[in-house]
């Protein structure tokens, strides 16, 4: 997916640095993530479920709160209510130069920010927090032995992440003021509560509370086995693979694109690396937006359909049609169609009617089950016509593939 970098003025007057995911097609939202406590933009969790949702067509804008990452200012005098703004802020330039946000997303004290700052950008109808804690002042338990260090000197360099950070006093003060699930019981918008039940960073009771104190509709799903930071990145794909199927409930319809007429070429399918993962690909037709990886058996990571198995559903998917044309056209009492397909690989001498003698050859199994009220000779009818279907025409015929470099 494309991904534009750029900045924006942040609440405090700070240049922050940024980063827009954007879908290779229509954009039919955009969404405003949040990260975790001292990460940044490009932590893998954000980047991962950016990518993805930029693949459903949804843009996803991810930036460095004050200090952190590329963004300008000192983390030492960034508060939660200044991360808080800077979400507003964010929200502001979204509106401002392309799409307000629709869909908020915050991971872990992200999440926290994202509940304080949603009464705050009207247009946003759906809110997604991911290992978040129901008091942001659960953060301060990564540094609790330092404490009462802070309070009596005002500030002290703490040890995150094996990163050094300068936390102030003001900080420990503004984090304390927050009553966040009185703001959670007003939201009025829809909400998502995703948290993984062994999270050792934050437990899973805090998701129950904002649970608890949300009002309907609200959602709750359980990340089995993934930990805080969603280093796996399955774990990633899924969440956001959950946002956008989720989140589709609560926006606005999209138009549909117009059908092609009859006269009008076929569309491109455009597929281009993500550079996730080693395989991992974006497959782009139209409006339509997915993955296509390997299993990992293979080295991928079984984000999406192998190459050949987009080819099976290819021909899958032409083989139903035809005959759902055929029986519709003939007033055939077909009820339902369905093509179970493999591919795999057999010796040519084990073919007694191909050409080919040596060597081995690709061979598709294609099992289709008929059902409804039909006689032998109709089934025998729909069989035949399964076999007339375009693309199975087109991968028994001569093809001339023509490759060249892009200009």
């Amino acid at each position: 997916m494309p991904t534009e970098r750029f900045q924006f003025t942040g609440s405090e007057g700070h240049e922050l640095a940024a980063a827009l995911d954007t879908p290779e097609g229509p954009v039919h939202a955009t969404a405003l993530f949040a990260h975790c406590f001292t990460c940044g933009k490009d932590v893998l969790a954000a980047r991962r479920i950016a990518s993805a949702l930029a693949a459903t067509g949804i843009a996803v804008l991810r930036f460095d709160f004050t200090g952190l990452g590329s963004s300008e200012g000192d983390f030492a005098n960034s508060t939660f209510s200044s991360n808080i703004a800077d979400l507003v802020r964010a929200a502001d330039h979204l509106r401002e130069t392309r799409m307000a946000p629709s869909i908020l997303i915050g991971h872990s004290l992200g999440g926290s920010a994202i509940l304080a700052a949603a009464g705050q950008i009207p247009e946003a109808k759906a809110v997604v927090t991911i290992a978040a804690p129901s008091d942001p002042a659960h953060v301060t338990n990564l540094f609790k032995d330092r404490i009462e260090d802070i309070r009596r000197h005002g500030e002290v360099e703490v040890a995150l992440a094996g990163r050094p950070f300068r936390i102030k006093r003001e900080f420990l003060d503004d984090i304390a003021e927050h009553g966040l699930m009185a703001q959670v019981a007003k939201l009025h918008k829809a909400l998502l509560v995703m948290h993984s039940p062994t999270d050792d960073t934050v437990g899973i009771d805090n998701a129950t509370q904002i649970f608890v104190a949300a009002r309907h509709p609200k959602s709750f799903v359980s990340l089995a086995g993934a930990d805080h930071l969603l280093s796996g990145k399955r774990d990633a794909a899924y969440v956001a693979d959950v946002i956008a199927a989720w989140a589709e409930r609560y926006l606005d319809p999209v138009a549909a694109a117009p059908l092609a007429s009859a006269g009008e070429g076929p569309r491109h399918v455009v597929v281009r690396e993500t550079r996730d993962s080693e395989f991992q690909q974006t497959v782009t037709i139209g409006p339509h937006h997915m993955l296509a990886d390997e299993p990992a058996a293979v080295g991928g990571e079984d984000s999406g359909p192998g190459p050949y198995e987009f080819l099976l559903a290819g021909l899958g998917a032409c083989t139903s049609m035809t005959m759902r044309l055929y029986a519709d056209r003939k007033s055939l009492p077909l009820e339902r169609v369905t093509v179970t397909l493999r591919h795999g690989k057999i010796h040519a001498e084990d073919c007694a009617e191909c050409e080919t003698r040596t060597g081995m050859l690709d061979q598709i199994d294609r099992v289709i089950s008929i059902e409804g009220a039909l006689d032998a000779d109709q089934r025998r009818r729909l069989m035949e016509i399964a076999d007339k279907c375009p693309v199975h025409r087109t991968l028994t015929s001569e093809i001339r593939i023509v490759t060249k470099a892009a200009d």
